[in-house]
Parts: structure tokens; C-alpha cells; sequence
């Protein structure tokens, strides 16, 4: 058997940052936004949270063969900042949600993995599909996500997201790592 390891950090190569696992009972908290540099060049941002995924694939070359794909969400703690005259609790928590709702397209792409994929020919028909489409799906939600509240300072919005994210993980929480 050929066992091919894949990882890849949401088309980004990670350097040897410190990475934070999602977990359902532990939550970010200011001291994990480790690097000092303002990445977005916007001086109304408050934060900036670098999260998204890791994935490992061990396949055959037999196309009938059993393949195990793992895929864990992380936060980059050296890639994530704060201003620290800017931040408070509140935002913290619309920080927190980004991490959640990368959590939350892991596991629609676990669902989507376990609806198609069991050997190493369905790996190699579906996956980067798969991938794909979770990915843009993934970034666009983020995008609308910090419009839709304007970076967490709409708290009406805010609330509605805070909501809708904690309901779709307790929907796919059959989907959660195990």
C-alpha cells in the first residue's frame, strides 16, 4: 500500500506557526493572537483572525482500496493580531466566530467526504471538487459574514450570525472530529 500524505493549510503554506485545534469547550482568548503586524492595512480593524484547515490523506494506488482522510480546522496563532487599543470582549467573541465557522465548513466537508468518498478511485473522481467547492463557499460566508455585521459592530447582525452558526454546527455535529 502507497500511503500519500497531504497537508495543506487553505492554500497556504504553513510556516512553523503555533496552531490551535478547534474545540467545541475551548475558546480563543486575546493572548492567541500572537503576531504584532496589522495585515489587513485598515486602521478600523480591531482584529484579525487566520484560521481554516489542515487535511491528511493516506490512499493506494489500488483504486479499490479503503482511503482515510482526516481534516482538522486551526487557528494560526502567529498569523492572527489584535490592536490592543481596539479590543474588548465583544470582539473577541466575533473573532471566536470566525474560528466556528471555519469549524463549521470542516464539517460540511466531512458530510460531503463521507456521502462520496470510500475508496482511492472515489478520492481521485471527487475530492478536489470537494475541496473546491467547500473552499469558496468557505471564503465567501467569510466575507459576508464581516459585511453583514460590519466587522462585528452591527450587534443586531451579530446576534443573528452568533445564532445561525451555533445552530449549523449542532446540525452537522455528527460531523464534528472525533
Amino acid at each position: 500500500m502507497k500511503l500519500i500524505v497531504l497537508s495543506l493549510f487553505l492554500a497556504v503554506h504553513l510556516v512553523f506557526g503555533q496552531k490551535i485545534i478547534w474545540k467545541e469547550d475551548q475558546k480563543l482568548d486575546w493572548n492567541n493572537f500572537k503576531s504584532t503586524a496589522n495585515r489587513k492595512n485598515n486602521p478600523d480593524v480591531a482584529a484579525y483572525t487566520h484560521c481554516g484547515w489542515e487535511y491528511s490523506v493516506i490512499k493506494s494506488t489500488n483504486p479499490k482500496s479503503p482511503v482515510k482522510i482526516e481534516i482538522k480546522t486551526i487557528f494560526n496563532e502567529d498569523k492572527s493580531w489584535k490592536d490592543v487599543k481596539k479590543i474588548n470582549d465583544y470582539i473577541l467573541v466575533h473573532e471566536q466566530k470566525h474560528f466556528d465557522i471555519a469549524e463549521l465548513f470542516v464539517r460540511k466537508m466531512r458530510k460531503m467526504i463521507a456521502e462520496k468518498i470510500n475508496t482511492s478511485a472515489d478520492y481521485d473522481k471527487w475530492f478536489a471538487s470537494i475541496y473546491k467547492d467547500i473552499s469558496n463557499d468557505y471564503k465567501n460566508f467569510q466575507i459576508s459574514y464581516d459585511k453583514d455585521t460590519s466587522h462585528g459592530m452591527n450587534k443586531e447582525k451579530q446576534v443573528e450570525y452568533n445564532t445561525a452558526i451555533a445552530e449549523e454546527l449542532e446540525h452537522l455535529k455528527s460531523y464534528k472530529a472525533p
